[in-house]
């Protein structure tokens, strides 16, 4: 099986679902997506079912890991109020819950439940990335952590995917072998993916122009 990795989708469900339905070839694709489902585009309930509804009908080949987005609405929820995700768009997500037909506590916890990363022998996604100043990377709040890294990554060997930080077009990082395939889909960009072999070859980038009815 070849995998096709996702960039943050933050609410963008038309541009997501398109993406998905011309791209996805789930017979021979693993779809791993980086994280960020939710917050900024205007339809975050619709893109969780949708990433929920997928996960339950192929398990194992549509993969949905945590981003930031989704550590910030969980420190909220159950944590007690948390401010920052309110300015970051959590406010607007819950605005949008109160107008859906959805559980919002099962999605909550189905998205406090995602995985920090994906990994295969040749591959390595995260939201966020490996960074060289990570002490402990897999603790949540770390500044430098999987969730929130914004510095240069380090080379762990096999080809790393991230999101996190906007970008207008995918940016590879030769030293740290590192690709950024977010493309700033809820700035009126694109939703960009990419297609990889087992070993971490790429076999090519498609993108999603984002779609109105989402930002």
């Amino acid at each position: 099986m070849n995998y096709f990795v996702v960039g943050d989708v933050h609410g963008c469900y038309h541009t997501f679902s398109q993406l998905i339905a011309r791209e996805w070839d789930k017979e021979n694709e693993v779809l791993v997506q980086v994280g960020d489902l939710i917050d900024r585009g205007n339809h975050a309930p619709e893109v969780v079912a949708l990433a929920r509804q997928m996960n339950a009908e192929w398990p194992e080949q549509a993969i949905f890991l945590k981003g930031n987005h989704e550590l910030e609405m969980e420190e909220h929820v159950f944590h007690g109020p948390n401010p920052n995700w309110l300015r970051q768009g959590g406010a607007e997500t819950l605005a949008q819950y109160e107008q859906a037909d959805r559980d919002f506590e099962s999605d909550m916890e189905w998205l406090r439940s995602r995985p920090l990363f994906f990994e295969t022998d040749g591959l390595f996604v995260s939201h966020a990335g490996i960074a060289l100043r990570a002490e402990n990377p897999l603790v949540e709040r770390d500044v430098y952590g999987i969730l929130w890294n914004r510095s240069p990554l380090k080379n762990i060997g096999k080809l790393q995917i991230i999101g996190h930080t906007p970008r207008k077009e995918p940016l590879y990082e030769e030293q740290s072998h590192a690709w950024n395939i977010d493309t700033g889909a809820v700035y009126n960009g694109y939703l960009t993916g990419v297609k990889v072999k087992p070993n971490g070859d790429i076999i090519g980038f498609v993108n999603e122009k984002t779609d109105p009815r989402d930002i």
